[in-house]
Formats: C-alpha cells, sequence, structure tokens
C-alpha cells in the first residue's frame, strides 16, 4: 500500500510539474491525453513497481506498450525521481540502470545509454534539476552533478560536477559563474566553437599588424624598407 501511494504522489507531482514549465500546457484533459512524456512516465511507474515485485516479462511488455504509444522508452529497472518533464519526447531512451534525479528536464531524441556489453552499472546517473537538450546523448556509468544544463546535440561521456553547462561533441565543460539560466533558455548557451573561431580571427588580426610594421629587406638594392 505505501508504494502504491509513493507512485501516486510521484505521478502527481508530475503532472504538476507540466504547468510550471511548458506554457503550452493549457487544461489538466489535454495535459493528461496529450502529452506523451507524462503517458511514458505513467506506464513506467508501474513497470518499475511490477519489476520490484519480481514478476517477469510483463513489466518490459508494459515498456513496449508505452513505447508504441508514445515513442519514449524506458526501462523498468531504470531508476526516476519526481517531477520529471520529458517534453515532446519522440526518441527519448532511458537505459536499464539509468539514475534520473528529481525535477529533470529532458527533450526529445535524448539517449540515456550505455557504451558496450559490460555488466553492472552501465548508464549514467543524473542529479536534480537538469535540463538536457533536444538530442542529447549522455552514455556511460558517468555522474551528471545537479542543476546541470546539457546543451541540444551534445554527447555526454566524462563526469560533470554540480552547476555546469556542457555543449559540444564530446561534451565540453563551459563555466557559467554568476549566471543562472532558466530550465528553457536554451537560446542562452553559449557557442563554445564561435568563441574559439573569434578568438583565432582576433589573434590573427593582432599578428597581420604586427607584421605590417616590421622593416622589410629589399634584396635588389640591400637596404631596410620601412
Amino acid at each position: 500500500m505505501r508504494q502504491i501511494t509513493e507512485i501516486l504522489s510521484a505521478l502527481a507531482v508530475d503532472f504538476c510539474v507540466i504547468f510550471e514549465r511548458d506554457p503550452a500546457a493549457n487544461n489538466w484533459l489535454e495535459t493528461l491525453f496529450c502529452y506523451p512524456g507524462f503517458q511514458a512516465l505513467l506506464f513506467y511507474r508501474i513497470a518499475h513497481w511490477l519489476q520490484q515485485q519480481g514478476i517477469l516479462f510483463i513489466p518490459r511488455f508494459c515498456s513496449h506498450i508505452a513505447r508504441f504509444l508514445t515513442g519514449i522508452e524506458i526501462h523498468p529497472s531504470a531508476v526516476i525521481g519526481k517531477g520529471v518533464f520529458i517534453d515532446h519526447g519522440m526518441g527519448v531512451v532511458i537505459g536499464e540502470t539509468a539514475i534520473v534525479g528529481d525535477y529533470a528536464l529532458i527533450y526529445q531524441g535524448v539517449t540515456l545509454g550505455g557504451t558496450g556489453k559490460e555488466s553492472g552499472k552501465r548508464h549514467p546517473t543524473l542529479g536534480e534539476n537538469i535540463v538536457v537538450g533536444a538530442g542529447a546523448k549522455v552514455l556511460g556509468n558517468i555522474q551528471i552533478g545537479n542543476n546541470v544544463r546539457i546543451g541540444a546535440g551534445s554527447v555526454v561521456l566524462q563526469n560533470i560536477p554540480d552547476s555546469c553547462t556542457v555543449v559540444g561533441v564530446p561534451g565540453r565543460i563551459v563555466c557559467q559563474a554568476g549566471v543562472k539560466l532558466e530550465p528553457l533558455a536554451h537560446d542562452r548557451l553559449p557557442d563554445v566553437l564561435l568563441e574559439e573561431i573569434q578568438a583565432l580571427i582576433a589573434r590573427i588580426e593582432v599578428l597581420e599588424t604586427q607584421l605590417r610594421s616590421v622593416p622589410t629587406l629589399s634584396y635588389s638594392t640591400g637596404r631596410v624598407d620601412g
């Protein structure tokens, strides 16, 4: 009975957080029937409970039905906290030993996967209040700290400490000291590659200016010009 109460409590938080994070959520009826992320979590929480009871086949079959209906695949053995919002969700894959902390925001096309056929813990562990952008891949038995932002399309293969922003392939940590990003503010993620190119261009301009000021040697006259 206690476990059922916990499931219902988690689902209630999952449902309410949609209205906090999605401006398109208009009413409870639309949210209940038209949000595949919530529906996938509903199937997952039932399948996870069945898995904990030692029941075979049915939990995996539940996750298979959820994948067919929503396009979201969550292994029943994964551990997912409360208040998780899977926005749109098509193509999201959460592996068997993955752990997702409370109030994570996961966009479509995200994979929390493994990197091989090793046994044991082989999927990532995500902390609380994490945002994983569309198409991002977090692979292997790695630890992602609390309040981390993973940019769209990034591939994360290493541990990430708390309160960092990660972008790129492979994912690189970008310091955001003193700047607090809103969960939906993907337009404010830094472009690391662009910043490096701009730095190189600026350096080349400095070198060109220095070269223009260097005296040149005239080979025909043997004198120094400039």
